[in-house]
């Protein structure tokens, strides 16, 4: 196969090549490095490209496929990685000027997996300030490849955007609000946030430590599983990754979902719901019911209070991991982090107790509801493929904040699995996507759906035209 045509192969499927020879990772890596230098200069997706040190680690995985030692689906792959994950030697600016001369001495937990497992990092992608909701005023967002004018997504967004241009097979994201979830649906891939706890979070930066989730973002849920495989699992080095057994996500992927009960609150994820969410969501719960799975109707808890929630308790925690740096150096932040700290600041301790408990409550009743269904079908998000001149208005609306984490931040003050699917497209080209939502540390049961989805459906395999 001519190295012109690898860029849109799944993750997988150019593992497999590789793995049997019948590509060279090495030839691979300088494919997707031409792309990178070809396209990025328009799209904005990578903060810092390790081109050498990729080329390196490709030739190091063409010897040991060469041996015969092959590692797993990731080795010799390239992919990329969301900025705030710590590479040994590389700029780790987390999206802002203070940090823009930091090298870190060490690998983040995940990039030593998959760097164990033999995959080839091409370099650092770019995201918003901090890992909050905007692009710190001197650095050129991500654009989105199927159309300028529509949102990228946040955090991270330079993982959507370099995952769905073809510039890597696969990428890491974040996410604390929905950073996972928004630029996966805006790009049109696949992501997976795993439950809180599955994945180590050391030699990442913070944003906020109890909702921060690092998770896969690729072509499809199959992939997802690949990566997840490998940077899952407990460490050490961060005594919050819980003790449990990995399993290997791609075993029994069958194609059918019988014995799967689907749970869907119609009247929330249709409320104030565009009709392009709607439809999508719609259709993706046709699909898996005509793939064996039982649809229910459920009353999803009432999340207006965690939501509203989600903001001074994320500023909390980011005043925390900010501590050092702000407000001394309040000058060299943007305005969108500089007031979320300041509204974590302004909390009192009793504002804190209050919002701790109506998390757990919240958390129980959505653990509650999972003895009764094996996965909950939602939006990704209230309104389909924003335009970035709607999401300039996000401040002066806020319907639009409310819409915009109605099907998101929940699953962050939970810690619940989801896995985030392209479905369909809005009217004005831009894709759009629905969510499966599973119970704690079942991340193989939203694969496994994820995959079945996409066997019979194509919305993950179309492409942008660059």
């Amino acid at each position: 196969m001519p190295t012109t045509d690898l860029h849109y192969l799944g993750l997988i499927e150019v593992g497999q090549q590789i793995q049997a020879k019948k590509l060279s990772p090495v030839e691979v890596t300088r494919a997707m490095l031409g792309r990178i230098e070809q396209f990025d200069g328009k799209l904005k997706s990578y903060a810092y490209v390790m081109g050498d040190a990729a080329l390196a680690q490709a030739a190091a995985a063409e010897k040991e496929i060469a041996s015969g030692k092959i590692k797993g689906p990731l080795h010799g792959v390239p992919i990329a990685v969301k900025d705030l994950c710590w590479v040994k030697g590389a700029p780790a600016a987390h999206g802002m000027t203070i940090h823009r001369d930091f090298r870190p001495s060490e690998d983040a937990t995940v990039v030593a997996r998959l760097k164990d497992a033999g995959a080839v990092i091409l370099g650092k992608l770019q995201q918003t300030e901090g890992a909050y909701a905007d692009h710190h005023p001197k650095i050129d967002p991500p654009k989105n490849p199927w159309n300028a004018d529509l949102w990228s997504g946040a955090s991270s967004s330079g993982s959507g955007v370099a995952t769905a241009a073809g510039l890597c097979f696969g990428s890491l994201g974040t996410d604390t609000g929905g950073s996972i979830r928004f630029p996966s649906a805006a790009n049109g891939i696949t992501g997976l946030k795993p439950t809180w706890g599955r994945v180590s979070r050391y030699g990442a930066f913070e944003l906020a430590a109890t909702l921060d989730h690092i998770g896969p973002m690729a072509r499809s849920a199959a992939d997802c599983g690949a990566i997840l495989a490998v940077i899952a699992g407990q460490d050490p080095k961060d005594t919050t990754s819980v003790p449990l057994s990995v399993p290997d996500y791609l075993a029994g992927l069958s194609g059918d979902l019988r014995g799967v009960t689907i749970g869907v609150d119609r009247r929330w994820t249709s409320e104030g719901t565009d009709e392009a969410a709607r439809k999508v969501l719609e259709e993706g719960l046709r699909v898996a019911a005509d793939l064996g799975a039982k649809i229910k109707e459920i009353i999803f808890p009432d999340p207006k209070a965690v939501i509203e929630d989600w903001f001074p308790l994320c500023g909390i925690e980011v005043a925390v991991a900010h501590e050092e740096t702000y407000p001394a150096r309040k000058d060299e932040y943007g305005p969108a982090l500089a007031g979320l700290l300041d509204l974590g600041r302004a909390q009192s301790g009793m504002d804190y107790q209050k919002i701790v408990l109506r998390r757990e409550a919240f958390r129980g009743a959505v653990r509650l509801l999972f003895e009764t269904v094996d996965l909950i079908a939602v939006p990704a998000q209230a309104f389909a493929a924003p335009t970035l001149a709607k999401m300039a208005a996000l401040g002066e609306d806020p319907s639009l904040i409310t819409g915009l984490l109605r099907f998101t931040c929940p699953f962050d003050m939970t810690g619940s699995p989801t896995v985030t699917l392209p479905g369909g497209f809005a009217p004005n080209g831009g894709p759009v996507a629905f969510q499966f939502v599973g119970r704690h540390f079942d991340e193989a049961s939203l694969v496994r759906a994820g995959d079945a989805f996409q066997r019979v459906t194509d919305w993950h395999k179309r492409h942008p035209a660059i």
